[in-house]
């Protein structure tokens, strides 16, 4: 990924400093599990480097770029997917700010997929060599990285079994409820940057059946649409709609 001049930004709930890392970063609950002293958080806060703003529809990273670092988003959306032999588009996943990008370029030391901006996105890139080194000395660190990397695993099964198009989209609606609630932010109003034609790709859903079925969770009162974003009027419904992919 070519160099970046480190930009500020002002990501909620917080901002980091030499004591903390900012309320959106994905490592900072090691720190505050670990207890970490002054030196040791400046030791982790030195691995950080803030890149961006990258603009909606600007590459992260391509498809077979070498893999150096793993990247926590830091505000904005990104979309990770790849392109088969004749040019049709798959979509992998989605990552919100706290998400850790890179963990599936390990094994191949080489990106498996392209990541892309969906809006205005910050990064924090960390050094993925530095931080393994960083990791055998900090247990704390060690256990979330085995944590981000199995919820990572899981994130990419999720939808792999034979739900319904009812239930996929129910999911997928309560994934970010869920994301942005543990974040601080709220669980039942939140804006959805990607169009409804890569949800669809991502559910494996044709985007009529996505809207078809949006347009019913509204007849039902499940849920508000105005244009992308989302509130949740019945969590509990939905709940009982996702059961069998969230189980």
């Amino acid at each position: 990924m070519p160099h970046r001049t480190a930009l500020r930004s002002t990501p909620s709930p917080s901002e980091g400093n030499e004591l903390r890392f900012c309320g959106t970063c994905a490592f900072s609950r090691a720190c505050l599990g670990e207890g970490l002293d002054k030196a040791a958080l400046r030791e982790l806060q030195c691995l950080v480097e803030h890149i961006g703003p990258f603009q909606p529809g600007e590459y992260l990273f391509r498809e077979g770029d070498p893999f150096t670092a793993i990247a926590a988003v830091r505000t904005g959306t990104v979309k990770t997917f790849s392109v088969d032999s004749v040019g049709r588009e798959q979509v992998l996943g989605f990552f919100l700010p706290g998400e850790v990008i890179g963990f599936n370029a390990i094994h191949g030391a080489r990106f498996p997929c392209s990541v892309m901006a969906l809006d205005t996105v910050m990064l924090c890139r960390f050094s993925f060599p530095s931080m393994a080194a960083l990791a055998t000395r900090i247990s704390s660190l060690q256990s979330l990285l085995f944590r981000l990397l199995s919820q990572e695993i899981k994130k990419a099964a999720l939808l792999a079994g034979d739900f319904t198009a009812d239930e996929r989209v129910a999911a997928f609606l309560l994934g970010f409820s869920r994301h942005y609630a543990s974040r601080g932010y709220s669980a039942h109003r939140f804006t959805l940057a990607m169009p409804r034609a890569d949800i669809a790709n991502y559910l494996r859903l044709a985007a009529e059946t996505v809207s078809r079925v949006m347009r019913r969770f509204q007849d039902e009162g499940l849920i508000a649409v105005n244009r992308r974003e989302v509130e949740l009027l019945d969590i509990e419904r939905l709940e009982y709609l996702a059961q069998p992919v969230l189980r």
